[in-house]
């Protein structure tokens, strides 16, 4: 196993199961993403906002994710997999990763 990671099996399952899990939301991610971007000045706050609102909500969930998992271990090896999987979470859903960051429990 050169080159990979404790979790990266585990960690590749998770994410390609929150995706599909997810995909309605993060559809509108996307679509709310392009509205906000794409809009008038004068509606581009607004919009914001409601993309604001959606990227909140997958970040908690992707969080949940984590922390369920975190919960099932001891502390030390806790750790290692909230650092394994906040760095795969980085790499494949960059947008919804701030609680991931900011919690870092």
């Amino acid at each position: 196993m050169l080159g990979r990671g404790r979790f990266d099996d585990l960690l590749r399952r998770q994410l390609d199961l929150f995706e599909a899990e997810e995909e309605p939301l993060l559809r509108e991610a996307d679509e709310a993403d392009a509205a906000w971007t794409s809009a008038a000045r004068e509606d581009t706050e607004e919009l914001y906002g409601d993309y604001q609102l959606v990227v909140d909500e997958l970040a908690s969930r992707l969080l949940d994710v984590r922390e369920t998992y975190a919960a099932s271990l001891d502390e030390q090896t806790a750790d290692g997999y909230r650092a394994a999987f906040n760095r795969a979470a980085l790499k494949r859903l960059r947008p919804y990763t701030t609680l991931l960051l900011e919690d870092d429990s």
